[in-house]
């Protein structure tokens, strides 16, 4: 019925009836919902809410992250005809899924944002859902991460970088996208014992208790062991997932604000995010995607790809549950 379906589809972002099922309108037109999602401010019966939030003022190099939900959705327009490769099931027909829009802040009261991602955040979680944000620059973790361990206490982070983010910080005023999980693990919303962080490839003097698998690890163990190791250190409990584009190295991701040659293939990257299914995700980011670095657009097409494989993830252990 695809192509049948194609002739009539437009616009599912704002006519769609129904929250879960492929979408068949055309890549190329209608309005971008990140994979052809329901826009809607409705939770009511939501699974899992996609949400954007175009902030870029915490960069230490590059700024426009502010773009990179727009394209991740345009982005996505290719992904929801079938389902997603490998996984042998298709998390849009059992997940009630919604694009929740981008989240409303003014840009020139800076120092109202990280109440605001918390809030943002709260909301999604009160009505029983999970979140997937598209970012944004990565200062929006910690905000972030505050909603989720007010309902789930201090957060395991599986964290795909090429940096730690741990620079010594101890001003909970400034907001720097290089400094959030050190706030993140010094103000108690991260457990840093069953933290890792995947990718590394930049210096860091103190890691804080969190594990890391650097570039050169991940390059010499393969994507199996280290989806094995990362298993290992999160456990069983509510963990969350951030995915930081240059994890990738700039060969696959140029458009980003601070890229580190040494990075994760796009397929290392795709194999550890499916070795990792059975974890207990509870919600993920995507960061950092700078449109305007990238004129081929293959960097905020690795960030829908990593969405979809962070909805796969949460799918997963609800769609196992009796």
């Amino acid at each position: 019925m695809a192509l049948e379906d194609a002739k009539n589809e437009v616009d599912g972002a704002f006519t769609r009836a129904d929250l879960k099922g492929a979408a068949f309108e055309n890549a190329f037109g209608g309005a971008p919902s990140f994979l052809r999602r329901r826009y809607t401010k409705d939770l009511s019966g939501v699974d899992l809410a996609v949400t954007g939030i175009p902030f870029d003022q915490a960069v230490t190099h590059r700024p426009g992250t502010r773009f990179g939900p727009r394209a991740i959705r345009e982005a996505s327009s290719l992904q929801p005809y079938d389902p997603p490769y490998g996984w042998g099931f298709n998390p849009l027909e059992e997940l009630a899924i919604a694009d929740y829009g981008d989240m409303a802040f003014d840009y020139a009261k800076i120092a109202e944002l990280p109440g605001r991602v918390t809030d943002h955040i709260r909301t999604i979680l009160a009505a029983g859902a999970g979140s997937v944000t598209l970012g944004g620059d990565h200062f929006i973790l910690w905000p972030i991460l505050k909603a989720y361990a007010e309902k789930f206490g201090p957060m395991p982070v599986i964290q795909f970088d090429a940096h730690s983010d741990l620079w010594p910080d101890d001003d909970l005023e400034r907001i720097d996208h290089g400094t959030m999980m050190y706030k993140a693990v010094k103000t108690g919303v991260v457990d840093p014992a069953r933290s890792v962080q995947v990718g590394i490839r930049t210096e860091c003097d103190d890691y804080l208790g969190i594990r890391v698998i650097d570039a050169p690890a991940v390059h010499r163990l393969g994507p199996a062991e280290v989806a094995r190791r990362v298993r290992e250190i999160v456990g069983d409990g509510p963990c969350y997932i951030s995915f930081d584009i240059d994890a990738l190295d700039p060969a696959f991701a140029p458009g980003t604000g601070t890229p580190v040659w040494g990075g994760l293939a796009s397929w290392q990257a795709a194999a550890i995010l499916r070795d990792l299914a059975g974890i207990n995700l509870v919600g993920g980011d995507v960061v950092e995607v700078s449109p305007p670095y990238d004129t081929t657009g293959a960097t905020a097409v690795a960030g829908a790809h990593v969405a979809m494989e962070l909805i796969c993830l949460y799918a997963w252990t609800r769609r196992a549950a009796p």
